[in-house]
Order: C-alpha cells, then structure tokens, then sequence
C-alpha cells in the first residue's frame, strides 16, 4: 500500500478506502489509485481481508470421493447452483476412498475458512472436524453419515433401493439372483447387501455363494460372474451395487456366451437405454442429494440452530428391458 500511495500521491488511509470500496473519495483521486495498483500489478486479496474483518470468506468446500464420477459430478454442480445462488464459490476436492486424504482435505478446507463443509465420508471416524464444528464452521455430511461426530447428514435409501430391485427380479419369476457389491467397509455398499438381503431372505434364503463384495477388477468381476454361472444351480439374474461395477459386469458378460441373466444396476449409466436390451437401474437424483445438503448447509450458515437432521431420499427403479428378463 505504501507503494500505491507514494506512485498515486495520496495518503495510506486513502487507499485503504478505495480498496476497501468506502465512501469519501473523490472519483478522480480513486482512478488515480486504481491506476496506480494496475500499474504496479497488484491485486485485492479476498482472504485476507475477510481474516482482518473476521467476515465470512463466501465459499464452502466439499470433501468427495471423485470429482471425475459421474454421480459425484452431478452431486457438485448442485451444490455449485446453489452457492452460486448465495455468492459463495465452491471448494471441491477427491479423497479417492482415502481416509487420511479425506480428513487431510477437510482440515485443509477449514485452515482457508471456508464457511461450511459438505463431507462424503471415506473413512470411519469422523471425530477430527468436531473442533472445527465447535469453532462455527458448519458440516453437512452426504450420501454417508459421519460417524463420531453429531452432525446433519443427507443420504439415500439405498438398502430399499436394492431391496425392491429384489422384488421386481422375483415377480419375473427369479430366485437365483446373484449381487455384486463394493467394499462393506463403505456405507453404502453395507447398506445396499442389507437390502438384497433382506430381499431375499422373503423369496427364500440368500445364498452366499451368490455374493461377491469388492473391491472389484475387470478380472475379479470375471472371474466372481463365471462362478455365478458354474453352480449347479446357477444364477438367472444379477444385481450390481454402483455404475462402476455395472460397466465391468456388462463388459464381461458381452464376453460370455451361453449366459444372459437378468441385470439390474445401483446407479443410472449413460447410454444405458441404449443397450441391448437396455438396462434397468435403481436411480437415487445425485442432484437432488447435492441440492438438499447444500440448502441445509446454507441455513446452518445462516445461523439455523434447530435440531440435527438425518434426511433420507428415496431411490427409483428404471425398468427397461434387462431387469425384465423372464426366468
């Protein structure tokens, strides 16, 4: 400042009101400082200003698993429309299922002050952003509850969702059916073998042979619907737990002859109506989810002190072709 105002010809108080945009100067005398910032390269910092003022920093970050996905890109753009809405910015970045990157990005996120977090979980504990919490800064957590930590969440009703894909596979005459699921260290992926569970367990017994947890390769995937398709009673239709696992079980089933289960997908692909047949899925609005946590997150900013809640969004089954095979 010392260097505008010498270069400019006014005081120090001067340019702090034209940085500062404050009534008080005469119009010639705040071009002359604008010229004189522009001329020796230097810009507003945002930041700092908002750390002098202790203001809000108008931006929130978001902590999830891929920003290249196709559902968490959905999920971003949401909460993008709506802090634009607000004039905040969004902060995003991937923890790649990493615990110690999730909880390194959050922390990150905070150290810049951002005035909210919106959290899908990678690990189990969640307990590290509880002085953040206590600090002010608010936490949503999406598509995964935090876990140690009292704060809202927003998920979806995935053990539902696979349930009822289970129910449709048994009204097309189906009791063999086969699922394919991700890690169950994660949220969903418990949640979504509850589901086939439990919808089996209504059309008989779930037969252990006929599931496979990830995580899942192109030659696990192979390797897990070969084995499927070798018991002596084998299975007639298959149930996949997200749209990465769907891809890799399409890709090896086009490798398969002779076999043409029934398949029913967690998550919607694009194209998939293109397929022959084309495919069914159980639909859960990735934007919808990203929209919801982040209204929730701008009252909580906003001061929104009522009770924490737990929000729950149901999921669609997409009949297309492929999950209405007959037995």
């Amino acid at each position: 400042m010392v260097d505008v105002a010498r270069r400019a010809r006014v005081s120090l108080k001067t340019v702090s009101r034209v940085v500062n945009r404050e009534a008080g100067v005469a119009a010639d005398t705040a071009e002359r400082v604008c010229a004189a910032i522009e001329a020796l390269g230097f810009r507003r910092h945002d930041g700092a200003a908002h750390l002098r003022s202790g203001s809000t920093t108008a931006s929130v970050g978001v902590v999830l698993m891929d920003v290249a996905d196709p559902f968490y890109s959905a999920l971003t753009r949401a909460v993008e429309e709506v802090a634009i809405g607000h004039g905040f910015l969004v902060f995003a970045g991937s923890s790649d299922e990493d615990a110690l990157r999730e909880r390194q990005l959050a922390l990150a996120l905070c150290a810049r002050r951002v005035d909210g977090l919106l959290v899908v979980p990678a690990g189990t504990d969640q307990r590290y952003l509880r002085a953040e919490v206590a600090a002010g800064t608010p936490v949503v957590f999406v598509d995964r509850p935090g876990v140690g930590i009292s704060a809202d969440a927003v998920l979806v009703d995935n053990a539902g969702g696979v349930r009822a894909a289970v129910e449709h596979l048994a009204a097309h005459g189906h009791r063999r059916i086969a699922f394919l699921g991700d890690t169950p260290a994660i949220y969903t992926a418990r949640e979504r073998l509850r589901g086939f569970e439990h919808g089996m367990a209504a059309i008989g017994r779930p037969d252990p042979r006929l599931i496979e947890m990830g995580p899942h390769t192109p030659r696990s995937v192979q390797a897990a619907l070969h084995r499927f398709r070798s018991e002596r009673h084998p299975a007639t239709a298959l149930v996949t737990g997200n749209n990465r696992i769907t891809v890799l079980a399409l890709r090896a089933l086009a490798a398969m002859r002779g076999w043409h289960p029934a398949v029913i997908g967690f998550d919607d692909l694009e194209l998939a109506d293109l397929l022959r047949p084309s495919l069914t899925v159980i639909e859960q609005d990735a934007s919808e989810l990203g929209r919801i946590a982040a209204e929730l997150l701008f009252a909580r900013i906003a001061g929104d002190r009522r009770p924490i809640r737990r929000v729950v969004l149901p999921t669609r089954l997409v009949p297309r072709g492929s999950g209405e095979l007959k037995r």
